[in-house]
Order: C-alpha cells, then sequence, then structure tokens
C-alpha cells in the first residue's frame, strides 16, 4: 500500500491558524465533489484564485479529512519577506517565480511524483473582476510532465473576507462553497488541456455560484459584472493583467 506523505509540524501549524481563523469567525462551508480528491497517489489540484484565502477553502478537506498536506505553489516574493519567507517554506509550498517558473515546474513535479497533492491556480494572479483570467499552460505541462490526473475545483465566498485592495474584515457566519470536479488526465497538447481545464473549472464555479446561500445581489462589490454585480469589468481586468505580464517579460529578456 503506497504511503501518504504527512503533513510536518510547520504545515500542521499553519494549516491549525488558518482554519482557526475560518472557525473563529463560524464560516458556513458547502462543499461537493469530495469524492474526486484521491486518497492516495499525485494530483495537481487547480483552482480559481479570487481571494487570499481560496487557498485554505480549497485544500480544507483534503488536509482535515483525508488527512493529506496539500502543496501549494505561491509566489516568490511572498518567500523573500524576511522570518515569513521561511515559514512558507518550511510548510512546503513552492516559490513561483512568474518571469521564470522553471523552479516551480521542477519542485512540483518531483512533489506529484512522490505521490503528494499540489494545488496551482491557474490564472496566476488574483482576479478582481471574480471572474476567470485566461489559464497559463504551466498546471497542463506539470501534470502531463508527472503522469498525473487534473483536479479542477473552484471557491466561492472567501473573496468577501479578504481580496485585492481590500482589507481583511471579520465575516461572521460567511457562507464558502467549495466544488471539486472530476479529475482527467491531460492529453499531451498542453494548450488544448489548459481550455479544457478553464472550461472544467468554470463549470465548477458556476455550480458554487448558483448555489451560493447570499445568491448575487445586484450591485453587489463582490458579485461579477456579468451577473449584474459592482466587480470591475472583466475586460478591463485582463486587459491590465495582460500588460502586467508583458512587462515582466520585457524586463526578463533585458536581464
Amino acid at each position: 500500500m503506497t504511503e501518504i506523505p504527512r503533513a510536518g509540524w510547520v504545515y500542521r501549524f499553519a494549516a491549525w491558524a488558518g482554519i482557526g481563523v475560518m472557525r473563529l469567525q463560524r464560516w458556513r462551508f458547502d462543499v461537493s465533489g469530495q469524492e474526486n480528491i484521491p486518497t492516495t497517489g499525485g494530483a495537481l489540484i487547480t483552482a480559481n484564485h479570487q481571494s487570499f484565502w481560496d487557498f485554505f477553502a480549497v485544500c480544507r478537506y483534503p488536509y482535515e479529512v483525508l488527512g493529506r498536506p496539500v502543496r501549494i505553489l505561491a509566489k516568490k516574493s511572498m518567500f523573500e519577506v524576511p522570518l515569513f519567507g521561511r515559514f512558507m517554506y518550511a510548510t512546503g509550498c513552492i516559490p513561483v517565480d512568474r518571469s521564470r517558473g522553471v523552479e516551480a515546474f521542477r519542485g512540483a513535479i518531483e512533489a506529484l511524483q512522490r505521490g503528494e497533492l499540489v494545488l496551482i491556480m491557474p490564472e496566476g494572479t488574483i482576479s478582481r473582476s471574480f471572474d476567470l483570467l485566461p489559464f497559463r499552460s504551466g498546471a497542463a505541462r506539470m501534470a502531463q510532465t508527472a503522469a498525473v490526473p487534473l483536479i479542477p475545483a473552484a471557491s466561492w465566498g472567501s473573496h468577501r473576507f479578504h481580496t485585492s485592495l481590500r482589507g481583511a474584515r471579520f465575516r461572521w457566519k460567511l457562507p464558502v462553497s467549495v466544488r471539486y470536479g472530476s479529475p482527467f488526465a491531460p492529453n499531451g497538447d498542453a494548450a488544448e488541456t489548459s481550455e479544457l481545464l478553464q472550461a472544467a473549472v468554470q463549470a465548477q464555479l458556476d455550480l458554487a455560484i448558483d448555489s451560493y446561500t447570499d445568491g448575487s445581489p445586484a450591485g453587489a462589490w463582490w458579485v461579477p459584472a456579468r451577473l449584474g454585480g459592482g466587480a470591475p469589468d472583466h475586460s478591463l481586468v485582463e486587459r491590465e493583467w495582460d500588460e502586467t505580464r508583458a512587462a515582466w517579460k520585457s524586463e526578463t529578456e533585458q536581464k
């Protein structure tokens, strides 16, 4: 029987702290598709990114119920913060240099081949429109190289607590929906697999939003503009993100 990688004490402490914050506020979780998370073996969980807490929301079930720690890919700048960066490394998070992802790619593949669960947000940043930004091909290539399934997932609600340009605010009994879709194998074509993956994550996100306890109030800042909410226009957010990525690429080429 394959041994399940266990969490170290630093990971356990981080999980205790993160989950503790959600418990303190009595967040109400609505989770479905749990059967799609494997009890053993490597798998790449791919999810939308709309808050600073969706990592905890998506990783909560695999860790608390299955006892499976999830290795998280996070931006490299977080690892460069004194003391906090060392803590990030100790939890097993994998640093991602947005302009050069080779090291993260290798680290994720090694973890997947050891039979671990890895979480990646293919959008590469928090979407301020709360709609999906175009997926990068890294997730598809990782899964293909490591020969592991992709698990499309989505969470909805944690952005009301803490997201980009909005500080954390206590949210009593906040409803949070998490959906895990059916695993599927990459087909060998990274671009095509990425398209299929984004469609699968979008389907899970739609389910999470459609079943959300608080609905989608008109004009609410946390609701996408396409649903009548007050979030920034998606096309504008996508254009700004494209410009940022182009600037990073130019800076890397100059170096």
